[in-house]
């Protein structure tokens, strides 16, 4: 076991998303994972239908319990539900020096609105310059920038914008564009890399985004180079997906546990 993730994210009751993807994808990539529950939802392959965020101190108090013990090599960030949560982690967070890896969840797989808003502008301020990497998909790379990403040269255009916000690197995730490719664009300060995998014509995509982050939040602290992290990342995802159980009426969960690709 190597590298320890601290995953600040909310839980999935069914198993796909949040904490228990995070959890799962740590693990089955060689890491130890810790926990912060920011909110505990309601939802399953077929969307969401409940947010309860936790109170800003019982998620500070348990980001300090981890913190103050068992410690962190990296840690990912997913799902904040509100504003006090933004600003808790951004506290909690300022004076560590480990990857901050951030998937600033504004909306689910499913097209449910997880957060609010006006989160946007809170996370833009507090957490995007404390990021090691953002990692947003297509639309929440159109709602921190206020560009439209409707192409593969659009994702690239993103992640310049996020990285004149403060941010170190972007990962902007195409998997919501159109193509016989499922193109991702890694955007660094000297330079940008595109991984491109064959697209999976399935319907096994529920917690894609919290999986590929916690993936190279793993890789991060196992001290990869960014870019081998994200290519990591991205052929985990790609396997996890590749062999999916099949479970659920909707989007369905992906295969964490897949070991061999």
């Amino acid at each position: 076991m190597k590298g320890r993730v601290l995953t600040i994210a909310g839980s999935d009751p069914s198993g796909g998303a949040g904490i228990q993807a995070d959890i799962k994808a740590v693990t089955a990539l060689g890491g130890y994972a810790a926990s912060a529950v920011t909110a505990l939802t309601v939802q399953n392959t077929t969307g969401v239908s409940r947010v309860d965020p936790v109170s800003a101190d019982l998620l500070r108090a348990q980001i300090d319990a981890v913190l103050s013990d068992i410690g962190a090599d990296a840690v990912k960030i997913g799902l904040l539900p509100n504003m006090a949560a933004v600003e808790v982690v951004a506290s909690a967070l300022r004076h560590l020096d480990v990857p901050i890896v951030l998937d600033p969840v504004l909306v689910a797989t499913s097209g449910d609105a997880l957060t609010l808003s006006d989160i946007t502008a809170c996370l833009k301020e507090k957490l995007i310059p404390l990021s090691f990497v953002v990692t947003p998909n297509t639309d929440e790379a159109a709602a921190l920038t206020g560009l439209k990403v409707k192409s593969a040269r659009d994702l690239t255009l993103a992640g310049r914008a996020l990285l004149a916000q403060g941010c170190g690197a972007a990962l902007v995730k195409g998997g919501h564009l159109s193509g016989r490719h499922v193109v991702n664009s890694l955007v660094t300060p000297t330079g940008e890399h595109v991984l491109e995998r064959v697209r999976i014509e399935t319907a096994a995509t529920h917690g894609t985004g919290c999986t590929l982050a916690a993936a190279l939040a793993t890789g991060l602290a196992q001290g990869l180079s960014l870019l081998a992290a994200a290519m990591h990342a991205t052929d985990y995802v790609h396997a996890a997906i590749s062999d999916a159980p099949g479970l659920g009426a909707g989007a369905g969960p992906l295969n964490h546990a897949i070991f061999d690709f």
